[in-house]
């Protein structure tokens, strides 16, 4: 499965949509762009394998593999990119402003509801994160 992560960069955040086969599955958000420093940067662009991981503060949720110079790079809910994400990436229900959302834990819930029946599958899902 190939998932396509467009997004638009502000000052405040970075606001996207994730689609599958050119319908949109929800929204994201993620801090600004700053040279993908760990912690206080979006992640950077290109092609990355997602997997299955599972936490005691998030529950099941997906992760980034293999992002140059970072760790961790998640896929978990969030509705304000500057007070609750550390480099990771919020799916949300609407855009409400520059790295802002609502309803996260529904967009997560509807992305993993897509992806974890084919990881599930032994089949691997990719999401290319790309500007518009």
């Amino acid at each position: 499965m190939e998932l396509l992560l467009v997004r638009k960069y502000y000052r405040l955040g970075t606001n996207g949509s994730i689609y599958n086969s050119n319908e949109i599955i929800c929204h994201s958000i993620e801090l600004p762009w700053k040279g993908n420093q760990s912690g206080i940067s979006c992640a950077p662009e290109g092609r990355y394998e997602l997997v299955k991981r599972y936490s005691a503060k998030f529950k099941w949720h997906l992760m980034l593999m293999n992002v140059p110079d970072r760790a961790l790079l998640l896929i978990h809910p969030a509705n304000d990119a500057l007070k609750e994400l550390k480099g990771c990436i919020a799916p949300v229900s609407v855009l409400t402003g520059e790295g802002k959302g609502n309803a996260s834990v529904n967009a997560l819930k509807k992305l993993n509801a897509l992806v974890f029946p084919i990881l599930e599958q032994k089949e691997k899902v990719y999401l290319t994160i790309q500007s518009k």
